[in-house]
């Protein structure tokens, strides 16, 4: 075998991290003399148990056919934490992951990346302002990683990719998209930046698999921006791994009675950088970033705007990410409200404005 086969069958051993399997090198030198290995060669080496080196001395070889084939069925590499093309800012953090799967394309210009998380139930506020954060720091070179769960990382991932490079780390098997409705997005995902775990091939979205997915979250940025996060969001084992890993912490204030922001204002009381708007992330981390020099004194990108007639404007300008009811629109409008009816019908169709329930209107 040559190594990184080594490495994707080592890589399936449950409890091997790379603190140990760097003791193991130590003394057996390489990765073919360590699958050789009987178990009591195993237990001798310092912190290695029964059942790590059990693991190890009876690993199937079978197993190794099974995930190259699947690996070749989907045109998903390997990557190994020694290997030349492996992340630089993942390389650092204290227990890398011995092996990535990777469908799509790492860039070393990735190494320019700000992590955005946040609860999986969003209010339409937090949807709005992490899609238009995501499409600004792409917009500006930045890649965006996340974790493709539904609610703030699907809309990380789909504002990221209208105008730059996204990476989604998974928390199951590159051969188990999940959720599963975001399959679509996944593929999109790999044409411009790539999705990527250190999970066997069909390992399952088990839930002790999401706190390891979230170190690689945070380890593969420079930051991480936190966007709505309740209490005891799993949001906030990321903002906890940035601490740990000495990555920059930025969070958006939510309002003060809101569930779903209660762990992203907490953060901010204990000393995360509150974000109004995307330079408040770009004087933090722009000392760190290496690859954006063609991007170097441009603007950040708005969302394309659609063309409005002046009194579809003017609705507008009554509008904000706060819902507004319909008959409060025709009282600040000073329109009948047949008329805010339909500018209000208009602006739907131009994708400016949502309805609520109630009749309750919100900036898109």
């Amino acid at each position: 075998m040559n190594p990184i086969e080594d490495y994707i069958l080592l890589n399936t051993v449950e409890g091997l991290t790379f603190k140990k399997l760097e003791k193991l090198l130590n003394v057996f030198q390489d990765t073919s003399h360590i699958l050789k290995a009987k178990k009591q060669e195993l237990l001798a080496v310092d912190g290695i148990d029964a059942k790590l080196a059990e693991g190890i001395a009876n690993l199937d070889k079978k197993e190794l056919s099974n995930q190259l084939r699947l690996m070749e069925k989907m045109g998903i590499k390997a990557v190994s934490v020694f290997s030349d093309d492996y992340p630089e800012n993942l390389e650092t953090i204290y227990s890398p992951p011995i092996l990535l799967y990777v469908k799509g394309k790492i860039k070393v210009e990735d190494h320019d990346a700000l992590a955005i998380v946040g609860t999986r139930q969003p209010s339409h506020y937090g949807i709005s302002i992490c899609e238009r954060l995501a499409y600004q720091l792409a917009s500006m070179g930045i890649t965006v990683i996340s974790g493709l769960a539904r609610g703030i990382d699907t809309m990380a991932h789909k504002g990221a990719i209208k105008s730059g490079r996204t990476i989604a780390v998974l928390g199951s098997g590159l051969n188990y998209i999940y959720p599963g409705e975001n399959k679509e997005l996944a593929e999109e995902i790999c044409e411009n930046g790539a999705i990527v775990s250190e999970f066997p091939m069909e390992t399952p979205p088990y839930r002790f698999n999401f706190p390891r997915r979230n170190r690689i979250i945070c380890g593969l940025s420079l930051g991480v921006l936190v966007v709505e996060a309740s209490e005891r969001s799993g949001s906030l084992i990321t903002a906890n791994y940035a601490l740990e890993e000495n990555r920059e912490l930025f969070a958006i204030p939510g309002q003060v009675d809101s569930v779903r922001s209660a762990g992203s204002n907490n953060l901010i009381k204990q000393g995360a950088k509150l974000v109004e708007d995307i330079n408040d992330i770009i004087v933090e981390i722009e000392r760190n970033l290496r690859y954006r020099e063609a991007y170097r004194g441009r603007k950040e990108e708005t969302l394309p705007e659609v063309a409005l007639t002046d009194d579809e404007k003017r609705m507008k300008s009554l509008l904000s990410h706060e819902s507004l009811y319909i008959d409060e629109l025709a009282k600040k409008s000073n329109m009948s409200l047949s008329k805010v009816s339909s500018l209000l019908l208009s602006l739907q169709l131009k994708n400016v404005v949502k309805e609520l329930p109630g009749k309750n209107f919100v900036l898109k």
